[in-house]
């Protein structure tokens, strides 16, 4: 009996841990673009104008591209659906749960050949192929991608509107000159700069897979546009963090901009669960605007710091006020180290730590990483492989390097787009030396 008793004590103190609306709570899990919850829908151009070589590059790129993904029943499942004169499903939704099976099944599809009926593919796809999921919880995501090298003989726009109603995120992939940009723009979801991408050729199509996998990555972990711009994505860290709400405001860098003074009494630390749901895409831009006064321009502080469980540095930038340098952490998937950091030291980035507001960017790409300040590029830097971040943990602005006091800064940006062409729009405008220049 009292070892009945023990028994039901224990598994009642461990049930919320074995539940599984509680497990995501309990455990650790990375997050990113390859682990995003995605049902991931290709219609591809099955017509005569494509034929059979043209027809397996264009497999060999979706195979290049699901290659990013975890395809699993929990991650990405994905669909395939060739078309000309009627559609026909090559790939049922979910049916193979491991990118290696999928692969295999994406390279046995045959060639079809005939017109080309794109409308009719949207709508099946919309009908019958993405209500066939069969996930115990529905996918964050619901992602169709049209390839096409010609005009469609049927109407496109009611189909595409059907799906868009439907929640399925459409984007538009042109191969030649054959395919009218109208029709491309009427297929794909807003803004066209975002879903609508093009390649001269099948033979050139390789050189829009980067493209292609930024975006679908984007739509998986970067579902938030960021206040006051034109449908840009990303994260507004001020905001986020409630910094803006926190923080004392202070005039800024010019007379119409406001900024917000950091105390050495505010706690700047939320989940990281809370601000990066879904992880950080492969490509991205760090901006922050910000003043460092002395005697602060003489601390080291991480400006921003994304910790695991475990207090590994996931995502770190860190402002070294000693040797007026600037280091920027992340994952690796090296065996040999933990993390991997990167330190810009060039004499132009001495200027950040001078007392004056300064603009800081660093365009981080998945092989690499560049440092501008005030919009002069500093340096750039070779990045190796990272992993998925581990979104239990928490993250902190203005922090003392290994320790938990905030360091007195002030701050006007603080943002993280997903878009890495943001960089050459983000401009640093509102620092007047800069402004100064532009109107000289």
């Amino acid at each position: 009996m009292k070892k009945w008793i023990l028994g039901s004590v224990l598994t009642w103190m461990f049930l919320p841990h074995l539940r599984g609306d509680n497990l995501v709570e309990d455990v650790d899990v990375q997050a990113g673009c390859s682990t995003a919850s995605n049902d991931l829908v290709y219609i591809i151009d099955g017509s005569s104008s494509v034929g059979t070589p043209d027809f397996d590059l264009a497999k060999r790129w979706l195979v290049n591209i699901t290659r990013g993904f975890d395809v699993s029943s929990r991650h990405t499942q994905v669909g395939v659906v060739q078309y000309s004169d009627t559609p026909r499903l090559e790939i049922p939704l979910g049916k193979h749960l491991s990118s290696q099976e999928l692969v295999g099944a994406i390279n046995t599809i045959g060639y079809l050949g005939g017109n080309t009926q794109t409308g009719r593919a949207i709508k099946f796809a919309t009908q019958h192929v993405f209500p066939s999921s069969n996930r115990t919880q529905p996918a964050r995501n619901r992602i169709a991608v049209v390839l096409t090298d010609g005009r469609s003989q049927d109407d496109v726009v009611d189909a595409a509107v059907e799906a868009k109603a439907q929640n399925i995120i459409l984007f538009a992939v042109g191969v030649g000159n054959e395919i009218p940009n109208s029709e491309l723009v009427s297929m794909a979801n807003k803004p066209p700069s975002t879903y609508v991408l093009y390649a001269e050729d099948y033979s050139s199509i390789a050189n829009i897979r980067d493209a292609m996998e930024q975006k679908l990555c984007e739509e998986s972990v970067c579902p938030m546009q960021i206040p006051g711009t034109a449908n840009v994505k990303g994260f507004e860290l001020l905001s986020r963090m409630q910094i803006d709400m926190k923080a004392k405001k202070v005039q800024g860098s010019l007379m119409s901009e406001t900024s917000y003074l950091l105390s050495s009494r505010l706690d700047l630390t939320d989940s990281t669960r809370a601000i990066f749901p879904e992880g950080l895409p492969p490509s991205y831009v760090f901006v922050a605007t910000l003043r460092l006064k002395s005697p602060t321009n003489h601390v080291k502080l991480d400006l921003i710091r994304v910790l695991s469980q475990d207090g590994l540095k996931q995502f770190a930038v860190t402002l070294n006020g000693l040797d007026k340098s600037v280091t920027f952490t992340s994952t690796t998937t090296s065996v040999n180290k933990k993390e991997q950091c990167v330190i810009f030291n060039d004499r132009g980035i001495k200027r950040l730590f001078d007392s004056e507001w300064h603009q800081l960017k660093l365009l981080v790409k998945p092989r690499r990483i560049i440092c501008y300040l005030d919009d002069m590029q500093i340096e750039e830097q070779l990045l190796e492989p990272v992993f998925p971040i581990y979104i239990k943990g928490k993250i902190q602005v203005a922090k003392k390097v290994k320790m938990e006091a905030t360091v007195p800064i002030e701050i006007q940006k603080l943002r993280l787009y997903c878009d890495p062409e943001q960089s050459e729009k983000e401009t640093a405008c509102e620092i007047y030396s800069v402004v100064s220049v532009m109107i000289l």
